[in-house]
Formats: C-alpha cells, structure tokens, sequence
C-alpha cells in the first residue's frame, strides 16, 4: 500500500495541515519545533491504530476539542480517525470502528533519534523497542506479551500487601508461566533470525571485518511451564518482601557484542550507529519475509544524527519503499 496524502485537522499544533506523498521518498522540511514530527505521528495511528509517543487528549490543538486525520492510500482506499475529547473513532471505507481493523493495519518502521542509542539505553528501554519490533513480527507475540504483563501487574499489587499468601498469587504463577515461556521461545527464535543477518548487514553499511552478535540475556533459558512455576513458588518470600516479582521473562536483557566484546564500551559512535542502522534494516526485510508486504518508512530527523556515508546507507537500503522523512536540512541530494 502507498500513501497518496495526508490531512490533519487540531492536531498537535496543527490547526490544518496537507501532505501529498510521492511513490518513494517525501521530504518534510522544517524547523525543530515546527510539527514535523507529528505529521509522522498521525500516519503512524491511521496505520498502527495508535500514537507512538502519547495518549488522544495530549494530541488534540491546545484551544481545540477535537482532532480529525484523513488518509488516502493509492488505491482509492480513504481512512479518517476522530477524537471528540472523549473517544477516538476510526472511518474505514465508511465503516464505523473503535479501533483500526487487522486487516486495515499496514507494517511501518519507526527510526527516532532516540533509536540510535539503543546500544546505550536501560535494559528496559531495549526491552520495550524488541517488544516492539517482535510484535510487528507475529501478532501471537503480542498476544503473549499483553497476557503476561497484565498477570504482572496483578500479581505485583498481590505482593504489595503483607497478608498475601502463596496461594493468592497462584493463579497469577501459572498464567506468568505459560505466557513466560512463551514469550522465551519467541524471543530466542527471533534473536537467531536477527543474528543471522546481524553481521552481513552491517558489512554492507561499514565494509570492514568487524563481528557484531546480539545476544538475549534471560534467566529462564529452556525452562518449561512446570520449571517456571517452581521458580516463581520459590521465590515467594522474597517476592513479597520487596514488593514485586524478581524472577521472570520482564527481567530479560539484549546485549550488543562488537567482536566479542560488549559493543557498549568498545564500539565507537560511529560503529554504533552502524549496528543500530543494520537493526532497522534487518527489521524492515523481516517484516517483508514474515507479511508480505513492504514496510512503510517513516524516519524522524535521524538524518542529523548520521554522517555522510550512513546517510547515503539508509538511503539506499530503503529505496525500494514508500520513505517519509522530517529534516531540518535539506537532504534532497541524497
């Protein structure tokens, strides 16, 4: 699918805002603070379902109760979404729906400034961004992942109070179980996949013989249901002591290794932009094996962030997709 425009209407600090999208690759060029970003924001929820950075009320114009965004696809096919201060309400080929149908969401890669210090984040952060990607791999994935977070945060408030029983979080123990190793099995086959590209890819953006590795960090390695319950029953005293679950996939950690070395350390800046760049990469050719279909590609002024031959890199690896990008320059010539 390629987006033909789009139209926003009191969004963000929009009062009205018109962007017709070119086959390939679409330039908006503006100042900081000028909107840029939230042209991509508003793509992102009539393709995603959802903002990627803030709930509907933080979205609507200050001085506004509203906001409206409207997107055609070439093919005809006309999507709007409305927020009226209390509900968001999505117009699918005039069909009326709470939430942006499956088969109307379209695959996207998402490539923030803030992406290129993944190697440098939290544990957490890097967490949430394979969460994230994992999810536009397989939508069990992110079946998984909402049962499983949705028994910790059960499960924690259960700890919070000192009268809790082993037997009250019980039934937590075996939905965490379940979905934990799960959610272990995902993510392991997904980081072989990813390491199977990991090195060859980043050869083709930094030509040199450097060995990159992602390696998944986890306590849980090959447990089973019956292995993960015992584990969490044990750690029972503990858990309430401190007031959460200790043990458990929500724990897990993805660790860069530039030639076998921790990358956070003895990869350069620039070499780790690399790696980050091969990641984005790696996941835009994923999605394609795994749907279908071809990955729209909405990049947020990373272009600042990139010397002249990663530019030229990204630039050339996407060709073959819709691309559109926010800049404060103008990157036209590459």
């Amino acid at each position: 699918m390629i987006i033909k425009s789009i139209k926003l209407i009191n969004f963000r600090n929009h009062t009205e805002y018109y962007l017709e999208c070119l086959d390939n690759t679409s330039l908006i060029l503006g100042a900081n603070g000028c909107g840029k970003t939230s042209v991509l924001e508003a793509i992102y929820i009539l393709t995603r379902g959802k903002s990627f950075r803030a709930t509907d009320p933080d979205i609507v114009k200050k001085g506004s109760t509203f906001y409206r965004i409207e997107l055609e696809y070439q093919n005809g096919e006309k999507n709007i979404v409305t927020y009226d201060g209390h509900s968001k309400t999505f117009f699918i080929s005039d069909k009326k729906s709470k939430r942006l149908p499956k088969k109307n969401k379209h695959p996207v890669i998402l490539f923030l400034p803030s992406d290129l210090n993944l190697i440098s984040h939290s544990p957490s952060r890097r967490r949430d961004y394979f969460d994230f990607i994992f999810s536009e791999f397989d939508e069990k994935y992110n079946s998984c992942l909402l049962k499983y977070e949705k028994a910790i945060k059960q499960r924690n408030e259960l700890l919070k109070k000192e009268q809790t029983t082993s037997d009250d979080v019980f039934s937590w123990n075996v939905i965490l179980a379940k979905y934990g190793v799960d959610l272990y099995n995902f993510r392991k086959k997904f980081i072989q996949e990813i390491n199977s590209k990991l090195t060859p890819t980043y050869h083709s953006i930094a030509e040199n013989n450097d060995q990159i590795n992602l390696l998944y960090k986890t306590d849980v390695t090959d447990m089973n249901d019956s292995d993960y319950l015992k584990r969490l029953d044990q750690d029972f005293r503990k858990d309430l002591y401190l007031g959460h679950t200790t043990f458990g996939v929500h724990k897990d950690d993805y660790i860069f290794e530039f030639n076998s070395k921790p990358a956070n350390g003895s990869a350069s800046r620039g070499e780790t932009r690399s790696i980050v760049l091969a990641l984005k990469f790696i996941e835009a050719d994923l999605i394609y094996q795994k749907q279908h279909q071809k990955p729209i590609i909405l990049l947020d002024d990373v272009f600042s962030e990139l010397d002249d031959s990663r530019r030229k890199c990204l630039v050339k690896n996407f060709k073959d997709n819709q691309v559109i990008i926010t800049s404060v320059e103008d990157i036209s010539n590459y």
